[in-house]
């Protein structure tokens, strides 16, 4: 599944630097790379952690999500800088030549279990066997898990907030941020080095988020992600965009940019069992995508409108209020002793 959704990526942004139509934006970039990044995704990270690591999940999920920053910190301010001196074309082959790399190396070198290898998963000692492949449906089985899950509160709870997170971060700052800047004086290069900045501080904060993940009440922490992030938010619009300000907001704002993904991960696992809860939680995923998705249209639409971005920021700052309080509707899970040990 990696590799292909690697080669899919491939084949998207290879494709991508020849077109010519706009049709030909919809195909590549849209649809596409879109089944290529929803292959994986970050139910991905979930799957990853579960199968290979009995201790530590959370920080394992916190340090495969940080990987989202490194890409940000290595990609993006060298294709800024591309596009100025060589054009968008030639700013895609970088991310062309990376998924390439990628889709070689897991070829030759992923397993799927750890007992391909003759291991244990982490914290454990008794190399587990893989289980027998489902004769059932994945697609049957996977709308039948929402269909359970959707009856329950803490599934709309779960997927309401990742709704609003991906709503607040890929929909609206990662889509939109350097066009703001632009509005405000500052270049294409020094905006994108910011969402570079960013994505220093997140990988911090989200492989910060696993650790605690491990240790803490997942509501409280969700609660304080979203406060801190709708509190940066709102704060935008009064910043005055110089240089200075816009540094404390690509720092404040990069701690908890995915910093949300460990502990939603905990939640799906705790509500819905070891079993279920990646299934739950990639549907949850999906809800994110889709947050990403309306924000990154209404932020658009809003400053077509208005003539500014502003409005649109600072109600994304509110829909993480919102966020706030709609985790405290879930009730605490305490996991058996043996469970949270392992954890």
């Amino acid at each position: 599944m990696v590799v292909a959704a690697a080669m899919l990526a491939v084949l998207a942004l290879a494709g991508a630097t020849q077109m010519s139509r706009l049709w030909h934006l919809w195909i590549t970039l849209g649809l596409v790379l879109g089944i290529a990044a929803g292959t994986t995704a970050m139910v991905l990270s979930a799957t990853v952690a579960n199968r290979w690591f009995t201790q530590r999940r959370r920080l394992v999920v916190g340090v495969l999500a940080a990987a989202v920053a490194t890409g940000q910190l290595v990609f993006l301010p060298a294709n800024s800088w591309l596009v100025e001196h060589y054009g968008w074309r030639v700013a895609v082959l970088p991310a062309v030549i990376g998924c390439a790399v990628c889709a070689v190396a897991y070829m030759l070198l992923a397993r799927d279990w750890p007992a391909d290898l003759g291991l244990a998963p982490y914290g454990d000692t008794v190399v587990q066997k893989p289980p027998a492949v489902s004769a059932g449906n994945a697609v049957t089985m996977s709308v039948a898990i929402l269909r359970e899950a959707a009856a329950t509160r803490a599934f709309w709870v779960i997927a309401g907030t990742f709704f609003i997170c991906g709503l607040s971060t890929s929909g609206t700052v990662q889509q939109h941020f350097i066009p703001l800047c632009a509005d405000f004086g500052v270049g294409q290069v020094a905006a994108a080095s910011l969402l570079a900045t960013m994505g220093v501080f997140n990988f911090v904060g989200t492989i910060g988020s696993g650790w605690l993940s491990d240790r803490f009440d997942s509501r409280k922490l969700l609660a304080w992600y979203y406060g801190l992030r709708g509190l940066s938010l709102m704060w935008l619009p009064f910043s005055g965009f110089d240089m200075f300000a816009l540094t404390i907001f690509a720092v404040f704002f990069g701690l908890d940019f995915i910093a949300t993904v460990p502990p939603t991960v905990k939640l799906a696992a705790q509500h819905f069992g070891a079993a279920r809860g990646p299934i739950v939680f990639g549907w949850a995923f999906a809800s994110h995508q889709l947050g990403g998705a309306v924000a990154a249209l209404g932020t658009g639409l809003s400053r077509d409108a208005l003539a500014t971005y502003l409005p649109a920021f600072f109600a994304a700052g509110l829909a993480c209020m919102l966020a706030v309080v709609a985790v405290f509707a879930l009730r605490q899970v305490r996991p058996a002793p043996a469970l949270a040990a392992a954890e």
